[in-house]
């Protein structure tokens, strides 16, 4: 069927669609629904007397991002790619905006702004995309005067800008890292060179040590990152453990985790890649990182075959934002690194961050 698509479109002369893409998405975010109900009926039943709670929730969501997707794809991406400063300066302002009456505070973090109907938005996301298409545009614009430390600390100065607004605003040290990765990534793949980075990487791999190491709790993190047995706040991390180990090979079937009964924090959000581990073992964590790369895959293929810089650019911002997110947040699951707040894209129970993925 999608072959006699393809060969529809082609001789109707119109633009090409990526129909592979659009089935790993699909397919990533249907698999993410039912994962998301197995892993927070019982959290959503005690909570608020409703198992569906969350799956409705994010189905709504869902579809309303669907919609947004295919209208956005039919726009020339460079009539949003002009307004990269004012999308930029409005990400900015909207972390601002954290700060103020109209932030809100969640599970100890002031990172949304309330809006009405009991709804929530993470200004961060907008950074993401925003950053992708202000650093992507520069870079067609500087040209080869991008190339080089100059060039480099020119274009590099924006993105960090974003992720220190990020990180001052909204205290999302997560978020700051990837938006870090992502102009890192913009960079590295519009220069010819790439032993300069070998060093431009240990020193900005020396610079978060020294930052993490500068503040105590972060300094507790990496203690409990070492030795969660021994800390009280490392009962999440020993908990997801649990039920990876438990998981085995095959897992123990959809649906019958126990780690989801109240023992692992945040299930449903950030540790949602335990439970699927526990529920489908070993086998379909394997799976869905296949299904990721799929993805990854499809974004590669489509930045090879843009017609210009800008297009190519964009669509490695947007794999490497993706890249990032799934190595950090199943890293931090596995304990591989520190626990930091990190959602699984298409995956974890999150609005915001659904939407705009």
């Amino acid at each position: 069927i999608i072959q006699q698509m393809r060969k529809k479109k082609k001789k109707e002369g119109t633009k090409y669609f990526d129909y592979d893409l659009l089935l790993v998405i699909i397919f990533l975010m249907c698999f993410g629904l039912i994962m998301l109900y197995s892993t927070s009926a019982y959290t959503a039943q005690v909570e608020n007397g409703n198992d569906m709670f969350y799956f409705t929730k994010q189905a709504i969501i869902g579809a309303v991002g669907i919609l947004i997707m295919l209208a956005v794809s039919k726009i020339d991406y460079h009539i949003y790619a002009a307004f990269h400063t004012e999308i930029f300066l409005v990400a900015m302002v909207l972390m601002a905006l954290v700060k103020t009456p109209l932030g809100m505070e969640l599970n100890g973090a002031r990172r949304w702004i309330q809006l009405p109907g009991n709804m929530s938005f993470q200004p961060a996301e907008v950074t993401k995309i925003a950053v992708i298409l202000f650093i992507s545009y520069k870079l067609c614009e500087y040209g080869k005067k991008a190339y080089g430390i100059r060039g480099w600390l020119k274009i590099g100065a924006y993105g960090v800008v974003a992720a220190g607004g990020v990180f001052v605003l909204t205290d999302n040290l997560s978020t700051a890292i990837i938006i870090l990765g992502i102009g890192g990534i913009l960079i590295f793949v519009s220069n010819p060179g790439y032993l300069e980075f070998i060093g431009l990487g240990s020193a900005g791999a020396g610079f978060i040590a020294v930052f993490l190491a500068a503040e105590s709790y972060r300094l507790e993190r990496l203690a409990i990152w070492r030795n969660p047995e021994k800390y009280e706040k490392g009962f999440q991390t020993i908990q997801g453990l649990y039920a990876i180990g438990s998981g085995g090979i095959f897992g123990r079937g959809f649906g019958n985790s126990l780690q989801k009964l109240g023992f692992v924090p945040e299930a449903q959000n950030d540790m949602i890649f335990s439970i699927i581990c526990e529920e489908m073992g070993a086998a379909g964590a394997i799976f869905l990182i296949f299904l990721f790369a799929m993805l990854l895959w499809r974004l590669g293929v489509a930045a090879m075959h843009a017609k210009d810089l800008a297009g190519a650019l964009i669509c490695c911002g947007i794999m490497g934002h993706l890249a990032l997110q799934v190595i950090l947040n199943i890293a931090v699951v596995t304990n591989t690194i520190p626990n930091t707040g990190i959602t699984l894209p298409f995956i974890s129970y999150g609005g915001t961050s659904a939407v705009f993925l």
